[in-house]
């Protein structure tokens, strides 16, 4: 059997605290990650707070194979992420010369850089760069934490670029049945097939239609495919049983 394999996300930033900036990038993140078969296991965000930044990456770097970071790595005074990151290593911010020159080329020019633009190419000392297409300022690796922007569209390059990197393991597949039934008529028996196949996991996610009728989807997720296509119709059998007609999809 493969090894499972965990990741965490660190969403950095002030302005995704407040409600100002919507985050969609645990999303991106979790999805190519999911096709590599490296199941994200936690999310969490945290304000540009140097010792907080510290303190949650050295506790999800040690319970996780990978950590990804976005946000925080460009060139005004709250962004403070690299040099919590070198902290958090106990290592030293430094000039990296490959940065450097990139943002000579990409600035037409040393005279061009101004201090912000020169903070860009502070990286700690013996971390491997993340390419840049986009805006060509980098991220870096240090050991298994991977440090990216928080703009989606850059962050989405740095990922493209860097999975290739990454070991995968058990892909996590899912399937889904969905009703206009209440979850509650049914939550005995999700129990039990739960129970009953090892590995998988019923998630039940109700909502109202535009009608106000309860509707319910339930995804069953593992990584034996078999397991999962058996649990998926139990599930609709279940609902069948409660007298609900059932719609099947992939999820």
């Amino acid at each position: 059997m493969q090894k499972t394999i965990t990741a965490a996300v660190l969403i950095i930033g002030d302005e995704i605290l407040s409600g100002r900036t919507l985050d969609t990038n645990v999303q991106t993140i979790a999805k190519m990650l999911g096709e590599r078969g490296i199941q994200v296991r936690e999310v969490r965000m945290v304000p540009d707070v140097i010792d907080t930044i510290i303190e949650a990456v050295n506790v999800l770097r040690r319970q996780h194979d990978y950590v990804f970071t976005t946000g925080g790595i460009g060139p005004t005074h709250d962004d403070k992420t690299a040099e919590a990151i070198a902290k958090a290593f106990g290592m030293k911010l430094e000039r990296n010369a490959d940065a450097w020159a990139r943002l000579v080329v990409h600035y037409a020019g040393e005279e061009n850089i101004n201090p912000g633009r020169a903070k860009m190419a502070e990286i700690p000392v013996g971390a491997a760069l993340i390419d840049n297409p986009v805006s060509t300022a980098p991220g870096f690796i240090l050991e298994n934490v991977y440090v990216m922007a928080g703009v989606p569209k850059i962050m989405t390059a740095m990922m493209e670029g860097v999975l290739p990197r990454l070991q995968g393991g058990a892909i996590l597949h899912s399937r889904q049945v969905a009703a206009d039934v209440p979850e509650s008529v049914i939550a005995g028996g999700l129990a039990e097939i739960e129970a009953r196949y090892a590995g998988i996991t019923v998630g039940s996610y109700p909502k109202f239609t535009p009608n106000q009728k309860p509707h319910t989807t339930l995804v069953v997720r593992g990584t034996d495919l078999k397991i999962v296509e058996q649990a998926v119709a139990d599930v609709a059998a279940l609902i069948r049983q409660a007298g609900f007609e059932v719609g099947m999809e992939s999820a």
